[in-house]
């Protein structure tokens, strides 16, 4: 069996002792796994999971739908884990710059944290719930999720934690995401917003691909404060 052709492919694999395994293969030869792991073969990982050459019953492709992992060059875009709680509260929950101009923190404390990515988890079952964590090298560095699904369209929103920004985690991500949504998802409009004194998020947004379709003078009041808002769209190509 050539493992390889499954290399950055969503499989569904059943293996020997009749577990199933799914979601997307990253290929590990033989050279590499016996210097990594002993084996003296070659596998596929599922996530953090090694699955032997001879372990495998039967394996097929799938077309993933919902919050499917998603690799970039510098990312991983994985489903939330109930341990990710603590550090959504300790790096979003407490720092007011990350709910400045939404005003929207569901990380307040501790136990919001933990109650919010309870209800991401519950609704992964959801084909069309699209919520995840930006991972470098199982560090979270951020968040990107799509919400509000009616009528062929669909928000998007994200955030990265202070230390990791200006490394072009949001850009890279936000044009994932996009694509995935549009193509994948197959959903002809994909929507956001923010404050026009975001630049940040303005640049972000931009570099994505999305669209400004117009500002609303005064739209957006956060903690007392007005801002104009800015509506844009990213569409899906003909």
């Amino acid at each position: 069996m050539d493992l390889s052709q499954y290399h950055e492919k969503y499989v569904r694999i059943t293996d020997i002792y009749g577990e199933v395994h799914e979601g997307l293969a990253c290929h590990g030869g033989a050279d590499f796994l016996m210097a990594e792991y002993g084996g003296e073969e070659d596998g596929l990982f599922i996530e953090d999971f090694l699955i032997y050459e001879s372990q495998i019953e039967t394996i097929e492709e799938y077309v993933p739908h919902g919050t499917a992992e998603i690799w970039t060059e510098q990312l991983k875009l994985r489903k939330f884990r109930l341990e990710d709680a603590k550090d959504m509260y300790w790096y979003f929950g407490r720092v007011p710059s990350m709910y400045k101009y939404s005003g929207w923190n569901p990380y307040a404390t501790p136990e919001i944290a933990e109650e919010t990515i309870r209800g991401f988890i519950d609704h992964y079952g959801d084909e069309h719930f699209y919520s995840w964590v930006m991972d470098v090298d199982d560090v979270l560095v951020g968040t990107i999720g799509a919400y509000d699904y009616k009528d062929g369209q669909i928000e998007v929103g994200y955030s990265v934690i202070p230390g990791w920004q200006g490394r072009g985690f949001a850009t890279e991500a936000l044009v994932k995401i996009l694509n995935y949504l549009t193509e994948n998802e197959g959903i002809p409009c994909v929507t956001a917003w923010c404050a026009a004194e975001n630049a940040a998020s303005v640049r972000v947004l931009e570099k994505a691909g999305m669209k400004l379709v117009r500002t609303e003078k005064g739209g957006l009041v956060v903690g007392g404060k007005v801002y104009d808002k800015m509506y844009w769209e990213f569409r899906k190509k003909e």
